[in-house]
């Protein structure tokens, strides 16, 4: 499979499947993130997924795809500090502030730090179609989390701090958006990054909530575990997917349409979890969908 994949490299084919994996990965991130809502708190509910990915990705990454070239090491350490600092800061946003305000601003300043990374990294040159589908679909983003913001009244006063990290947190989801673009393109098998990425990622938040599952009550094991199965496998296919899909085209436009997950999440919300959307999220969505349709098709 990873020789079909390298020959699809550049081409018409490749940039097609490289749309469908976006779009894929927009669907379930916004499945993950609705994982990490709830009772539970959202650093334990993290270390349930990043356990159970890593646990399962272990032997493939020791027995199955081929072994890292000796030059990956120091780009699987880069990516280790970075996915790091991303988690603390991504919990830091999630403690502080509403999900549905937070996780906008967060997925709204992405992918315009994501685009001018990619211009710096790759090269990647966009037509002036394309920076006014990224401007419409940062403004339909940020516009929804300033609707969400007036219509929050619980814990107000933790807001501006919460939009900080939220702000911080999506120039984290950039810059790892860039450096596993790069990761993945410097391994012959773009599976091999994938296994051991998981494997190593897996580590750092079990190993610094360990205090936490200690204070866990008992029964609050198994409800969390079992999320955190489910979040193995959708991290699987929603970042394997968008990490094949930077590897196949351009990292920017990837990365735009992979931030159509608001959208995803906010009909998750209305059809699965029963929260009400008006008028004005409607409009402000259809604008999210309008900007990632620009930047695909206007170049």
């Amino acid at each position: 499979m990873s020789g079909w994949l390298i020959s699809l490299e550049g081409t018409a084919q490749g940039k097609d499947l490289a749309l469908a994996l976006a779009l894929m990965a927009a669907v379930l991130h916004a499945l993950f993130g609705a994982l990490q809502k709830g009772r539970h708190d959202p650093w334990l509910s993290r270390a349930a997924i990043d356990a159970c990915y890593g646990l399962i990705a272990a032997p493939f990454a020791l027995f199955v795809v081929p072994w890292p070239e000796p030059h990956m090491w120091v780009i699987f350490a880069g990516a280790f500090v970075i996915h790091a600092a991303y988690k603390v800061a991504q919990a830091m946003t999630y403690t502080r502030g509403a999900y549905t305000v937070v996780y906008p601003v967060v997925r709204g300043t992405g992918p315009l730090f994501t685009v001018i990374a990619a211009g710096l990294v790759f090269g990647e040159v966009y037509a002036p179609g394309q920076w006014l589908g990224v401007a419409v679909l940062v403004a339909g983003i940020l516009g929804l989390a300033a609707w969400n913001l007036t219509h929050v009244t619980l814990n107000r006063d933790r807001m501006v701090p919460a939009l900080g990290f939220a702000v911080l947190t999506g120039a984290l989801v950039a810059a790892y958006t860039t450096y596993d673009a790069w990761g993945i393109r410097a391994t012959a098998d773009p599976f091999t990054f994938l296994a051991w990425f998981f494997m190593l990622d897996g580590i750092f938040i079990p190993v610094v909530t360990a205090g936490r599952w200690r204070k866990l009550p008992l029964s609050e094991v198994g409800p969390l575990l079992r999320r955190g199965l489910l979040g193995a496998f959708v991290a699987f296919f929603s970042f394997g997917a968008i990490m094949l899909a930077t590897r196949l085209d351009k990292v920017g436009e990837a990365a735009v349409l992979r931030e159509t997950s608001t959208v995803f999440a906010a009909l998750i919300g209305w059809l699965v979890l029963g929260e009400k959307v008006g008028r004005v999220q409607v409009a402000l969505m259809a604008l999210i969908a309008l900007g990632a349709v620009m930047m695909e098709f206007a170049g």
